[in-house]
């Protein structure tokens, strides 16, 4: 079947092409995420270039022409895309220019440069740097290679759902990051035309869920803004031609909050010693806080990229604590004489709980004069042990702000 130039001899004639760059990524079994469901992960932030990207833009670059390779190529992204175009273009002799928002991960920048691309920062979201760079391919006529919305990219992007039914042979749904929505575009279509009975759900962040508003509204909405650390899938205006074949071939889309995406960036470190960036641990996140709709099944979740800037990583890894229950604040109200700080600390101690800094403060207007305000970040293992420690202060005649 052939939808809107995608089609499944295009899926695997890109299979065939990527297997001279792209990795077979591993399909492991998660125990750590498996509860209600058997849950594996597949491993693009493993891919070469840290995402999934490299597969739809090398394929894509491919099937230009000799006259096309010769007037170069422009492309818009936030990263991944990026790297993507510019390992592909760099291999096939072309010039390449890509356009990237100037929020992009100073990291993902660096590493397009190291492929041999031109980066050209443009100020604003990746709707801002996509308008910039279709001007630039206006004016110098080079192709634009689309990050999402393009049949020969979503095959490329396909490519992984004929992977993971070779891997596994009884998958009962696949949960897969959207943005654009290239990727599960060409993943759904490849997939249900082989194995239809497989369910597709997409997975977006609260704050950028332009293709979930349109799935529900069954139309394309286009948002004003967007604002999620998960700058993978910080996309205002999804693709028509891929919310097309979503509307036909997905199953449904969900939404994950930051804080539910940080904490299974932090659970996919801890517990499988794997890196991933926001866009990538979004599936992850939606089987951690049961976002999927079944049970008893086995589940797939598609780890889209491990392209994460260092420099916020610190702060993703406190968010998730945080989420988790592993990590609380406290604040007490005490009276401000010797031995008072011992008393708090002791009974957290025989909580179980690990003090890790402590603050003090003078205390407001309309409190006593000899008052203070204590205020203590704590180790813990869950929520239960963090009221636990609540109710031992206040057993102990404590006052605590919450």
């Amino acid at each position: 079947m052939n939808v809107k130039g995608l089609t499944l001899d295009k899926v695997y004639q890109a299979a065939y092409v990527l297997k001279e760059v792209a990795r077979k990524t591993d399909l492991i079994y998660s125990p750590h995420l498996s509860g209600r469901n058997q849950v594996y992960l597949k491993t693009e932030n493993l891919q070469a270039t840290g995402s999934f990207k490299l597969r739809g833009a090398y394929f894509k670059i491919s099937q230009l022409s000799d006259e096309q390779k010769k007037a170069g190529i422009v492309a818009c992204s936030a990263g991944n895309h990026a790297q993507g175009v510019a390992l592909g273009a760099t291999n096939a002799g072309v010039k390449s220019i890509i356009c990237m928002p100037d929020i992009a991960p100073i990291s993902k920048v660096e590493a397009t440069k190291a492929l041999g691309a031109e980066v050209r920062l443009v100020k604003g979201t990746y709707d801002d740097a996509y308008n910039y760079a279709v001007e630039l391919q206006k004016e110098t006529g080079a192709t634009l290679i689309h990050p999402f919305n393009d049949p020969d990219v979503m095959a490329g992007q396909g490519t992984i759902g004929l992977e993971i039914l070779e891997q596994l042979d009884d998958v009962d749904a696949i949960v897969v990051p959207v943005g654009g929505g290239g990727l599960i575009a060409g993943l759904a279509y490849a997939v249900k035309q082989l194995k239809p009975d497989i369910k597709v759900y997409g997975v977006q962040a609260h704050e950028a869920a332009s293709m979930v508003e349109s799935y529900r509204q069954d139309k394309l909405v286009n948002l004003e803004r967007v604002s999620t650390f998960a700058d993978g899938i910080a996309v205002k205006n999804p693709g028509d031609l891929t919310f097309s074949i979503i509307n036909e071939y997905v199953d449904d889309m969900l939404e994950v909050t930051e804080d539910q995406i940080a904490a299974a960036i932090l659970k996919l470190i801890e517990k499988q010693k794997l890196i991933t960036e926001g866009a990538g641990a979004v599936a992850a996140a939606a089987v951690m806080f049961d976002k999927i709709p079944l049970e008893g099944k086995n589940v797939v979740c598609l780890l889209s990229g491990g392209n994460i800037d260092v420099n916020i990583l610190s702060r993703v890894i406190t968010r998730g604590l945080i989420t988790s229950g592993r990590l609380t604040t406290i604040v007490v109200t005490l009276e401000d004489k010797p031995g008072q700080l011992v008393d708090v600390s002791t009974a957290i101690a025989e909580c179980g709980g690990n003090v890790v800094s402590v603050h003090y403060e003078g205390s407001d207007a309309n409190m006593a004069i000899s008052s203070c305000f204590l205020r203590l970040n704590v180790e813990t293992k869950d929520f239960e042990q963090i009221e636990q420690i609540r109710r031992t202060l206040k057993d102990k005649g404590l006052t605590l702000i919450d």
